[in-house]
């Protein structure tokens, strides 16, 4: 079973405007309210491909119950923990450029933390965790490192998609797969990085310090995967960008998934960039018959030996 965790969701609610009038008033041409949060994301694009997966995290208050109705609806197996505080709603408003207005979250008792780890430690042998998403502030910084803890003494593994300190911290614990994008992997190591070999250059470093697959996404440009003995790139399926929003967190969904089903690490690299591709050209996540189409468009080529 792959269980995806999040530890700070959010309802996503988008507003498109035709042109936004600051100080004044501006009315809808349409609006979304869709569930949000990077392990979220992972769960329902897992259940479009038909893996079974199991969502956790915090819930709480009527944005909570909202979430857990929405994901009850599409037939996604919950565990939530139920906090005091009320999931918060993020905002990602349309006009021509998009503007996203984030919420804080709630703060997060010792008591709520300490039960989440306790439900991560009945994990068995076989299962796989998605860590996804950033930490809330009342957590601490080394609460990743905990429930990484709770997931290897249960015997299961986990994926980690995260940056910055968590990630690193999780390395040495030997994660199934990171997913920095170029960005991401450039702020982790202090530099610029202009050209493919220096993102190569930097995925080992990443493979050195213990992670088994290092995937780099970069949009418009592709993805690379980097393994223990082979460096492999893709070019992004043509298509219209409409939606910035989960197409990382599909790719992990579509790699995860496609590795625990299959064992081919090239067919999960295959699945994942259709997956956050389609993600990309659609308003909502990706759904299964757009994933399947994009699917045969990508063209893997290995381009360096990394050992």
């Amino acid at each position: 079973m792959i269980y995806t965790v999040t530890l700070n969701p959010s309802i996503d609610y988008i507003v498109e405007v035709g042109e936004l009038q600051l100080g004044g008033l501006n009315r809808m041409n349409r609006d979304l309210k869709l569930p949000g949060g990077k392990g979220i994301n992972v769960s329902r694009v897992l259940h479009r491909l038909g893996i079974a997966n199991t969502a956790t995290g915090f819930l709480g208050g009527f944005t909570g119950r909202h979430l857990d109705d929405r994901l009850r609806s599409e037939g996604i197996g919950r565990d939530f923990v139920f906090i005091e505080g009320d999931t918060r709603i993020n905002i990602k408003l349309k006009a021509g450029e998009e503007t996203e207005i984030n919420g804080q979250g709630p703060e997060i008792r010792e008591a709520e933390a300490e039960e989440l780890i306790t439900r991560l430690s009945r994990l068995k042998p076989g299962d796989i965790a998605v860590l996804s998403g950033s930490v809330p502030p009342s957590l601490g910084a080394g609460y990743y490192s905990r429930l990484i803890e709770a997931v290897k003494k249960a015997g299961a593994d986990f994926a980690m998609d995260t940056t910055g300190e968590a990630l690193l911290n999780a390395l040495p614990l030997n994660p199934l797969v990171i997913k920095p994008n170029h960005h991401e992997l450039a702020e982790l190591f202090g530099t610029e990085l202009r050209t493919e070999e220096e993102l190569i250059r930097c995925g080992r470093r990443l493979l050195e310090r213990g992670a088994r697959h290092v995937l780099i996404s970069m949009a418009g440009e592709g993805a690379l995967l980097i393994t223990e003995s082979a460096a492999y790139r893709t070019a992004a399926p043509a298509g219209t960008v409409r939606n910035s929003v989960g197409a990382g967190d599909s790719m992990i969904a579509g790699f995860v998934g496609t590795l625990d089903a299959t064992g081919s690490v090239l067919e999960a690299f295959r699945a994942g960039v259709a997956c956050g591709s389609a993600t990309a050209f659609s308003d909502d996540l990706a759904e299964r018959s757009d994933i399947e189409r994009l699917r045969p468009q990508v063209e893997i080529r290995k381009i360096a030996h990394t050992g």
